[in-house]
């Protein structure tokens, strides 16, 4: 019952994530910055995936990834979810489209529960045809899922209470690693032995950050919820406002490029040491679902 449940709550997640759209291209790098090259990626997904696959390029060109380029394909909520993507005419054809020229070096996706979580079946609907597709014309692709944030954070903890875990720490642990990786990643494994897979715990960073303003360890004045620049997130659902984007994407930076945040100089507008905090988010992650 209490899987059940989870499923249920995790869903929510996706759900209500208004917008739709998509975007991509390469920043204009700073000046006299030594090119390292970069990868040419497909992302797709939903607004809590959104934010860092956008702003991934230009910490990437910052970092001296001057050709980085992501084509980036999102829908609001629920409409994100591989699935969804893939029986969406429109956002199906835009993707394919990319997918087809056949020079795309990596995809990526966000995590979503089953469809049906009475039914383990439909553990890999959409993601098992998005990579069928993909690989036809991409055949040493690299696949990573990015794991957001739990949706409502002003409830973390009474939702940890009544699914029965000790906090909203426990509650992460399960999504991020139970669900995400052993469950998930570790079936398109078995599903995909030659390909590539990886994860990116995006969503601690919102768990980190919550926990140090209620710790009143931030080195910035940031409200709870407010307005994006100033605060943890944007509204109820728990759009993530810009510390969490930049902190998120630092986490997206080591995770994808291997970059080395100790060494890193990007500039991310906050007092607070974001960089310090991605690195320790990565250091801890379990190795098994970084990337080789």
């Amino acid at each position: 019952m209490k899987r059940f449940i989870l499923f249920l709550l995790i869903a929510l997640t996706l759900s209500s994530c208004g917008g739709s759209g998509s975007g991509g291209g390469d920043p204009t790098p700073p000046p006299n910055t030594p090119s390292l090259g970069g990868l040419n990626m497909m992302l797709m997904g939903n607004s809590f995936f959104r934010p860092y696959a956008e702003k991934l390029g230009e910490l990437a060109v910052d970092a001296g990834y001057t050709d980085h380029n992501a084509n980036v394909v999102f829908r609001g909520g629920d409409n994100g979810r591989p699935l969804n993507l893939w029986n969406d005419a429109s956002a199906s054809a835009e993707i394919k489209t990319v997918l087809d020229v056949g020079n795309i070096d990596m995809f990526g996706m966000v995590s979503t529960p089953y469809d049906d979580p009475n039914d383990p079946n439909t553990l890999l609907d959409g993601y098992e045809e998005w990579i069928n597709y993909a690989l036809t014309n991409n055949p040493n692709i690299i696949v990573f899922i990015a794991i957001p944030q739990i949706d409502f954070p002003e409830t973390w903890p009474q939702r940890a209470t009544e699914n029965g875990y000790a906090d909203i720490n426990a509650l992460f642990d399960w999504w991020v690693n139970d669900f995400s990786n052993d469950t998930l990643v570790d079936a398109l494994r078995v599903r995909f032995p030659n390909t590539t897979f990886f994860s990116i715990p995006t969503g601690l960073a919102s768990l980190k950050l919550t926990q140090m303003w209620q710790d009143n360890l931030l080195s910035d004045t940031i409200a709870f919820r407010g307005a994006k620049a100033t605060s943890l997130y944007t509204d109820e659902k728990g759009h993530q406002g810009d510390i969490i984007i930049n902190a998120g994407t630092l986490i997206w930076l080591n995770s994808i490029y291997k970059v080395n945040l100790t060494n890193n100089t990007y500039n991310t507008g906050f007092q607070t040491d974001l960089h310090i905090i991605a690195k320790d988010i990565m250091n801890a992650y379990d190795p098994a679902y970084k990337r080789p």
